[in-house]
């Protein structure tokens, strides 16, 4: 039995890592779309990904992340912030807390600039983009690199009637953007990133060392005359690490491109009424950010 007894976050991190290594090399024999295990799960995605193979094998894990991913998808996540309830496809990052949902939901409403266009960066399950879209914003352009992310929304905005007023594009940042946007909003990874990134679930959670430089300087060209970043974040890589640099912070200390209009910031409740959380997020906060391109005064 594998036993770790580093209880820290980084001493838990290391433990999932090594437990997902091994579980790999367990394989599970799928034949006619169902698992050749007795009293196993029936999992829908298993007709829906694969439909034209019979007979495969996957690994331990897949078919675990398969399983948890079909029961959300049947049940839904509500939503609170928008007053529905959302199915997550498969392979789609979606939130198991809401406060930074709420921190933007309560900014949007106080928010009185135009709302011709909006650029949602990382669409992810399309919360950000339903967010604009409840509060009267007339076209979202929504990026994210993972396709899933946009099988996902493009199916939800269709049983919620949005269709019309969102683009979707699989791409990297801007990539296939040529439009000047009322508002940029971007809810990024909120940890750096040590080790190789998947496609995926793991780059909505963990980011890479260039992907601020390179929202930043992307993002000041797609900004319309008096239009505003958005960024939704976390102090958690700090609080897991100080000697982890803010990169928000970063970009306003090291460059000549935003200067800042508002930051929030708010601590963090619970995921469930039954669960504590670590000690090591006993002091996070999530954050908004407001920031404006820096007017050159000649």
């Amino acid at each position: 039995m594998l036993i770790y007894k580093d209880t820290s976050f980084q001493g838990q991190r290391n433990y999932r890592s090594v437990f997902r290594e091994i579980s790999h090399r367990l394989l599970l024999k799928v034949k006619d779309h169902k698992l050749a295990v007795k009293k196993s799960p029936d999992i829908g995605w298993l007709a829906l990904l694969y439909p034209e193979i019979s007979e495969f094998y996957l690994s331990f894990v897949e078919v675990q992340g398969l399983n948890s991913s079909w029961q959300w998808y049947q049940k839904g996540i509500e939503i609170k912030p928008l007053h529905v309830t959302l199915h997550p496809f498969y392979g789609t990052y979606f939130p198991t807390r809401f406060d930074h949902l709420e921190l933007f939901d309560q900014w949007l409403k106080r928010y009185e600039g135009a709302k011709e266009n909006a650029i949602d960066i990382g669409v992810g399950s399309g919360i950000l983009s339903f967010q604009l879209i409840q509060n009267g914003f007339e076209n979202i352009f929504a990026t994210d690199t993972n396709k899933n992310a946009i099988i996902g929304v493009s199916q939800e905005s269709k049983r919620l009637g949005y269709e019309d007023k969102i683009t979707l594009k699989n791409g990297d940042l801007f990539e296939n953007c040529d439009l000047k946007a009322n508002l940029i909003v971007f809810n990024p990874p909120w940890m750096k990133a040590k080790h190789q990134l998947e496609e995926g679930i793991d780059k909505a959670i963990y980011y890479e060392d260039n992907l601020f430089a390179r929202f930043f300087e992307q993002a000041q060209k797609h900004l319309a005359p008096n239009g505003k970043i958005i960024l939704l974040f976390s102090n958690l890589a700090q609080v897991v690490d100080e000697q982890n640099s803010h990169p928000i912070i970063e970009e306003l200390q090291k460059n000549n491109r935003f200067t800042k209009v508002l930051h929030l910031r708010r601590g963090v409740k619970t995921s469930s009424k039954n669960t504590k959380r670590a000690n090591s997020r006993d002091t996070e906060k999530v954050e908004l950010w407001v920031l404006a391109p820096k007017v050159t005064i000649l």
